[in-house]
């Protein structure tokens, strides 16, 4: 194993010797404090020993005279020795109260002739007490970080040891964020009460920056290869080469990654003997020193596996890290597999990954108790200047799967048990499989009806022969909305909303949703009800009527009023959890007026619409309602007017996909939820539409923007038409060539999902449409890219883009791109 320990470690640096100096200064002053006058602490035997007849305290002013006495516990009218002395000023010390106790004694004479009366005299000092402890001037530090330092509180006594140790643990916080010239100083401003206000003056100083990096024992690779894989690295010419120090990095750099760099290169055997920081007090300039033992270097000798019985060697094998596997892959690449005259060092972090995804390959089917041990074995070469070699293996104890025996669910106080059981994919009698526990973790979340993030499923052994039972804890949220409010999208104007919406009626997962906006632009009424489970089967339906009148605003189109129904019924696949057939149908009577009545070459006055159509969908997305993993599939056909019913008879072909892929998580600690999610996204769709759509020019694509038609954005509303760029579509009159019969729209994206509510993304568009389903051709894009955010709220969704528009263009052909701000409120989004 590799071994990164450092022998030897040093700083030349400056450091607060004043502080060490006061700690050793009040050490000899309660040394000297505690040793009594000669006339008191010499040694006397018991029957020679003086008795006191009485204790006098003197000095104090907070702490009583009571509490001295009966703490110092001094017997009266008995012999005492230097033991008892001794005793009553450790007990003194020991309640931190005083800087300096004193004790002597007097002999005070009686009305009797040569007799006296012996009095012991206990003097302290008492500490002043502090009332306020306060920072000043951290800057560069928060002021919270450098308090919480302190050890002194307001309210107690001065403690000269706590306070010379606050200040060098503030010296020691700005040391290991590289202020190594700053220094801690403390003002004691006395009150007239004798209390003290401390002030913890700091002067932060430069911050150092490391010039130069050395390199010493590195005879395999240069400083600049090695230097190349720390995090602490000299300033350069650029403004992002700083050159900052921080003493955490160094040491992540010297105890991980400087070894493992070693380690993936056959030297297993690295050490660092020392470090050296030297600092100019005056410049702020370090140089860093670094003295390295390689050790010898160890090529791969034998990989062998041993006790795996449900696996079959070949299956382990293929996970060997360092097999030729035909100079396939990136990491053969790099490394030149293949090549005969290349040696194959020995990598102990690809081993180690290795061996953690053997373990997951074997909890996978089951087997969690499986005890797989990597062992690593020197061979070492008879000849010092000849390499070593490692034969490495896998020794396996399987054990008995584990079997789930119990599937318990805990919190669901509204939702019906079975529907929660439906989103799992796992099973009582079942083996134990890790990915199937995770997917059924996350189909609970995409309900939908929990507070998220979700605790993750507990494992509880259930039994002598290692079978598990599962609980999946979850806490109901709100779930049912009104939404009211104001609502503006381009084209279609301001408005308001009003909807009321329970996906999960009667805790059953039914979905009821009544939505209504109205202002001058728009009134839509629409009320819809879904039940995903119709008979308790596993048939989907969806019932939905609907009455809208819509006026665009964009290119003054017009309006459009529409009334209908529709019907759809969803059919589980065989074979396949996330896919589904859906069947529907539908019936729309719409009516248009104004410039939007001249894009169709059919005129009536009440244009049936009439479909009936098909679906396939298959969904394994998660973390919905912004996806951070899984894919979407779906391929839609819609027959208009068939059987000869309706206005117009025409087709319409819908194809989409959707993909994402983790690259991340940024916090949530070591558990399994929570954080930022990194992700990478990809979309395309596309669409075609044969026959004749006649009035029904909403069936058609329209493509720009992001309210009406295919969103694009970076341009206005209805600008990408078949015959190219329209720039003036904001404002000239919409035409029938504005719409196409095909279309092809593909997005790329980086996302952050801050929270379940609140997502971030980089994103870059490209789309077109064409005049035919015949002229569709993806090899002419127009392309926008920008950077948006979307949330969802109490009063329903929000959505913010801002985006530009590579090829756009202005009235005389001219490339003119540019920024486009697109936003929606409610239920534009």
């Amino acid at each position: 194993m590799a071994s990164a320990c450092s022998s030897g470690r040093s700083r030349v640096r400056k450091r607060s010797v004043h502080l060490l100096m006061r700690q050793l200064i009040l050490a000899a002053a309660l040394v000297a404090a505690a040793t009594v006058t000669p006339s008191v602490l010499r040694a006397q035997d018991a029957q020679s020993a003086p008795q006191v007849d009485s204790v006098e305290v003197t000095g104090n002013r907070r702490v009583t005279t009571e509490i001295i006495a009966n703490t110092a516990n001094i017997p009266l009218r008995q012999p005492i020795t230097y033991r008892d002395i001794q005793r009553a000023i450790k007990a003194l010390y020991a309640l931190a109260q005083f800087d300096d106790v004193q004790v002597s004694r007097r002999a005070e004479p009686t009305s009797t002739p040569g007799d006296s009366l012996e009095i012991l005299v206990i003097s302290v000092q008492e500490r002043p007490m502090v009332t306020r402890v306060t920072v000043r001037g951290a800057e560069r530090l928060s002021e919270r970080s450098v308090s919480g330092r302190i050890d002194v509180s307001a309210g107690r006594p001065l403690d000269p040891v706590q306070l010379a140790h606050s200040q060098l643990r503030i010296d020691s916080l700005y040391e290991g964020a590289g202020y190594y010239l700053a220094t801690v100083r403390v003002q004691r401003i006395v009150q007239e009460d004798s209390s003290l206000i401390l002030v913890f003056d700091v002067t932060e100083g430069r911050r150092v920056a490391v010039a130069a990096v050395r390199m010493e024992g590195n005879a395999t690779f240069s400083d600049e290869q090695v230097v190349g894989h720390l995090k602490t690295r000299p300033e350069g010419f650029w403004w992002f080469q700083t050159g900052e120090f921080s003493d955490t990095r160094l040491r992540e750099d010297l105890d991980a990654r400087l070894p493992a760099f070693y380690a993936s290169e056959g030297f297993i055997d690295f050490r660092i003997l020392r470090d050296t920081l030297l600092v100019d007090n005056v410049t702020g300039k370090a140089t860093l020193q670094i003295d390295v033992d390689e050790g010898r270097r160890y090529r791969v000798g034998t990989v062998t596996v041993d006790g795996n019985r449900f696996f079959t060697t070949t299956q382990i094998m293929t996970l060997n890290p360092f097999v030729d596997r035909n100079a396939a892959g990136l990491r053969c690449i790099l490394r030149r597999c293949g090549d005969s005259s290349q040696v194959t060092f020995f990598d102990q972090s690809a081993w180690d990954a290795a061996t953690a995804k053997l373990g997951t390959q074997y909890a996978n089917e089951g087997y969690i108790y499986a005890d797989i041990r990597s062992q690593v074995d020197r061979v070492e070469p008879e000849d010092s200047s000849q390499l070593g070699i490692v034969n490495v293996s896998w020794q396996i104890n399987e054990q008995r799967p584990a079997i789930i025996n119990r599937i318990e669910i805990v919190g669901n106080d509204v939702t019906h048990e079975r529907v929660i059981r439906e989103a799992i994919v796992i099973l009582p009698g079942s083996v134990f499989a890790q990915d199937a526990i995770l997917r059924s973790y996350q189909n609970i979340g995409n309900l939908g009806f929990f507070a998220s993030p979700m605790p993750f499923p507990d494992t509880r052994r259930a039994n002598d022969d290692g079978d598990l039972d599962i609980i999946f804890k979850v806490e109901e949220k709100h779930t049912g909305n009104v939404n009211f409010g104001a609502s503006v999208g381009q084209g279609a104007g301001v408005g308001g909303f009003l909807g009321l919406e329970e996906p999960n009626l009667f805790g059953l997962g039914k979905r009821g949703k009544l939505q209504w906006q109205f202002g001058r632009n728009i009134n839509d009424f629409s009320l819809s009800y879904t039940d995903p489970s119709l008979f308790g089967g596993r048939i989907s339906g969806t019932g939905e009527v609907h009455n809208s009148r819509v006026r665009y605003t964009v290119s003054d189109l017009g309006q459009v009023t529409s009334r209908g129904t529709s019907l759809q019924l969803g059919l589980p696949l065989p074979h396949s959890r996330y896919s589904r057939l859906f069947l529907n149908g539908g019936l729309d009577w719409e009516r248009y007026s104004g410039r939007v009545a001249t894009l169709s070459s059919i005129q009536c006055s009440q244009c049936l619409r009439t479909s009936l159509g098909m679906q396939v969908v298959r969904d394994t997305r998660i973390d919905l309602p912004f996806p951070t993993g899984g894919s979407l599939h779906q391929v839609g056909l819609t027959f208009n007017g068939p059987f000869g019913t309706g206005t117009a008879t025409f087709q319409r072909l819908d194809l989409e996909g959707r993909w994402y892929n983790p690259v991340a998580r940024l916090g949530g600690g070591a558990s399994r939820v929570g954080g930022i999610k990194l992700v990478v996204g990809l979309s395309a769709k596309a669409g075609f539409v044969t026959g004749n759509a006649g009035p029904f020019f909403r069936q058609l694509f329209a493509m720009g923007g992001t309210q009406y038609g295919i969103p694009l954005r970076g341009y206005d509303e209805f600008s990408i038409t078949p015959g190219g760029y329209n720039p003036q579509a904001s404002t000239a009159s919409v035409a029938r060539s504005s719409f196409g019969a095909s279309y092809f729209a593909m997005t790329g994206e980086f996302g952050a999902r801050l929270a379940p509510q609140i997502y971030a993304s980089m994103f870059y568009d490209a789309g077109n449409v064409w005049a035919t389903a015949s002229a569709f051709n993806p090899t002419r894009l127009f392309r926008g890219a920008g950077f948006g955010v979307a949330l969802i709220t109490p009063l329903g969704p929000l959505g913010l883009d801002l985006a530009y528009g590579f090829d756009r263009t202005d009235v005389f052909g001219q490339p003119k791109p540019g920024w486009k701000l697109h936003f929606k409120i409610g239920n534009f989004f």
